[in-house]
């Protein structure tokens, strides 16, 4: 660790030490202080003025990136991290912190929801790049901002809003990428008023099989190799040959993506939006799981998630200066999300089918006072969950029918969060700056069983009530004109969902996850500490935050006794040892993460970053290693923007993920690694994208450019080879 440390810091302070000799134009300036919209206000953020670490992709950013889906646009940036199961997923990594300990939204709405697992998630793919006005990113308990779930930190999604101009505008392009035979498009159109305007959104994805790399990892092996896969023939599964052992057969599938926007402003002041997204996919195979070997072959047979589908309908209301200085905002939004799970064994002819339906109910009001020395923001928060979780199984040769036992309780499941936040952020104040925030709430969640005949359990009902509460406190301190110095303290509570409360899941690894009525909700405090050191002219900075966090009550998958037994028995031989979730203990998660910005030449920008974390979770006296906690990875690159194009060369790195630095929940998918754990990689990558010429752009690049082989760290499908990549984009 220590290594570690040392070699980052000498490298960047090197690499700043040689680029501060340089006399060029200054870029940096202009790149720290960025503009973003949430909540429909345009904020302006320095990020040099904020104490918490924060990065944000700008619509220019993602548009000259060009990537294929908002779960690659996260992965490519090195600032954090992405695990695959599938291609058609992307669960990110915030500080060692997965799934329901992170928070997503789409602008600022709550995409978390009572299902949200601690394993792996694809929910980030359901919002089409193409749509996003900005994407922002903070690091560390956001709980206070947020509310429940943000412990590692939170990704807030900012969809493009409607305009209010004369006429029509909008755009259409277009993207085919070599690695999958991805065929991609997308269409907007905006028409505008003096106080109405509608804006239309729509785009299509179709992604082909996923084609491996063929080079060997310097640091690694040849693995993950495609050589069989289960093909049904006339009602018969037969284990086929791959004539072509790169190509990750049954990874491909499509998506459909639609957004409707619409705003109108009353002569009284009050400005009316409506929000409107829907997004749908094919079937989804889990690919992980097609790999998985057993005595035939392969164990599955089929393994896909049904289509995902994503709907959010949210109205807006607001006002500024409604009164005393003070803007005003109430959110009502409904969401509804179909999860399905349909899987079968190698000659097993019994497909089961699980299906979770989920609706979101949410009433949010908002208050922004403006203030002589800074500004006070407060509110209410009211989200209410419900779920529908049926199963059954079905013979694809005889179409007979029966039941299944539910992957969560089949009676009525519901969950409750009523929250009330405030947060005061001051303006400058000689050399200083801070900020403050508080949030308090009650979470009640309600679930029952209405037939427990399949598997009976030693109770029907769990009922649970919470008071929550998080803070945070920061502060920013300007030494001098070249030096600043940036602290932040909070905490972040995560409070126990259905899926970590009353699920009932086989494993693949041989065990039986069974429900625990018992957790507590899991605590966080975070303390970062973090400098800016930049040249006079502004042409160079280094920047570097540290972080510890501490976990109290920490939710681990660990042996359990289902009525009183540490095994179940499903008959055939076929006997699981009993686990489940539970409060053991404490954990910790420490790292750093720096970032240098050089400019070399005129128009010439060296970027680099690099991150380290540390898991560790306690339990009976023993320190083992937590899941979820990536190897050291990071980027390099030197961007090179005349003023007809912009161009960039850029190279991203992991670390290795050594067997003994493996969680032993199964989180990490162990056995989706070699066997002397995961290589480390880097890649090699170039972009580039002309300005806009009588409306047009074009995009092209290669990415993974020597068609390495590698996979990353607790994935379970390889990542694509060399990608070479054409689009066009044309505006009107």
């Amino acid at each position: 660790m220590t290594k570690k440390y040392s070699f980052l810091l000498g490298f960047l302070i090197l690499n700043l030490q040689l680029s501060f000799s340089q006399e060029v134009t200054d870029t940096i300036q202009t790149q720290n202080i960025e503009e973003i919209k949430i909540n429909s206000k345009k904020i302006t953020i320095d990020k040099n003025q904020t104490p918490s670490q924060i990065e944000i992709f700008s619509k220019e950013k993602i548009e000259f990136q060009n990537f294929q889906s908002s779960a690659d646009m996260l992965a490519n940036s090195g600032a954090l991290f992405v695990q695959k199961s599938q291609q058609g997923g992307g669960s990110p990594v915030i500080r060692g912190f997965e799934a329901s300990r992170i928070l997503i939204l789409v602008d600022g709405v709550r995409m978390n929801n009572l299902i949200f697992r601690s394993g792996h998630l694809q929910n980030v793919i359901t919002v089409d790049e193409n749509f996003l006005e900005t994407a922002l990113v903070q690091y560390g308990p956001t709980s206070s901002l947020y509310g429940s779930d943000a412990l590692g930190g939170s990704v807030n999604m900012i969809t493009k809003n409607a305009k209010l101009i004369d006429g029509f505008t909008g755009n259409f392009n277009t993207r085919y990428s070599s690695v999958n035979e991805e065929k991609s498009g997308y269409f907007d159109i905006n028409y505008g008023s003096k106080n109405f305007a509608s804006l239309t959104a729509f785009s299509y994805n179709d992604f082909g099989d996923l084609k491996m790399g063929k080079s060997k990892n310097h640091n690694g092996d040849f693995f993950g190799e495609r050589t069989k896969y289960v093909e049904t023939i006339n009602g018969v599964d037969i284990l086929t040959q791959n004539n072509n052992k790169y190509v990750q057969i049954g990874s491909a599938f499509k998506q459909y993506n639609f957004m409707q926007k619409l705003i109108y402003t009353s002569k009284s002041g009050y400005t009316h939006n409506a929000n409107f997204q829907y997004s749908t996919s094919s079937n989804i195979n889990r690919y992980d799981r097609l790999t998985d070997p057993s005595g035939t072959g392969l164990k599955s047979a089929e393994w896909y998630y049904g289509p995902q589908k994503r709907l959010l309908g949210v109205y807006s209301l607001e006002k500024e200066n409604v009164f005393a200085n003070t803007d005003f905002k109430l959110d009502a939004g409904y969401q509804n999300v179909e999860e399905s799970r349909m899987n079968r064994n190698f000659g097993n002819y019994n497909l089961q089918n699980r299906i979770e339906n989920v609706n979101i109910y949410s009433l949010a009001a908002n208050f922004e006072t403006k203030l002589k020395r800074g500004n006070l923001y407060y509110g209410i928060e009211n989200y209410y969950d419900d779920l529908k979780s049926t199963a059954f199984k079905n013979n694809i040769k005889t179409g007979v029918i029966a039941p299944l036992d539910t992957r969560y309780p089949n009676g009525k499941n519901n969950m409750m969060r009523n929250d009330i936040y405030i947060s005061y952020t001051s303006k400058r104040y000689v050399a200083t700056n801070f900020s403050m925030g508080a949030r308090i709430g009650y979470a009640s969640l309600n679930s029952t069983i209405a037939d427990n005949s399949i598997m009976p359990l030693p109770f029907n009902e769990i009922k649970q009530q919470n008071f929550t509460y998080s803070g945070n406190i920061g502060l920013v301190h300007n030494a001098s004109e070249n030096f600043i110095l940036k602290t932040n303290v909070s905490s972040g509570f995560r409070v126990p969902n259905i899926d970590d409360l009353a699920k009932i899941f086989e494993s693949g690894a041989g065990t039986l996850i069974v429900p625990n009525k018992d957790l507590k909700p899991e605590q966080t405090i975070t303390g970062d500490f973090g400098f800016v050191l930049k040249s006079k002219s502004n042409k160079h900075q280094f920047d570097a935050t540290y972080f510890y966090t501490q976990l109290y009550d920490a939710i681990v998958t660990d042996k359990f006794t289902f009525n009183g037994q540490n095994t179940y028995d499903f008959g055939g031989g076929d006997v699981r040892n009993v686990i489940a979730n539970q409060n053991l203990g404490k954990a910790f998660v420490t790292g750093v993460n720096g970032n240098i910005k050089t400019t070399l030449a005129k128009n010439v920008q060296f970027n680099g970053s690099y991150n380290i974390t540390l898991g560790r979770v306690t339990t009976d006296g023993n320190k083992r290693p937590l899941d979820h906690i990536p190897p050291y990875f990071g980027k390099l690159g030197i961007n090179y923007t005349p003023k007809w194009a912009t161009f960039e060369a850029y190279m991203l790195f992991n670390g290795k993920k050594h067997l003994s630095d493996y969680s032993t929940s199964g989180e990490d998918n162990l056995n989706y690694a070699p066997a002397n754990g995961m290589p480390a990689w880097e890649t090699y990558n170039f972009k580039a994208a002309t300005k806009s010429i009588q409306g047009f752009t074009l995009f092209t690049g290669v990415e993974n450019l020597l068609d390495t082989q590698y996979r990353n760290f607790a994935s379970g499908i390889n990542a694509g080879g060399r990608n070479i990549y054409g689009g066009a984009k044309y505006s009107f």
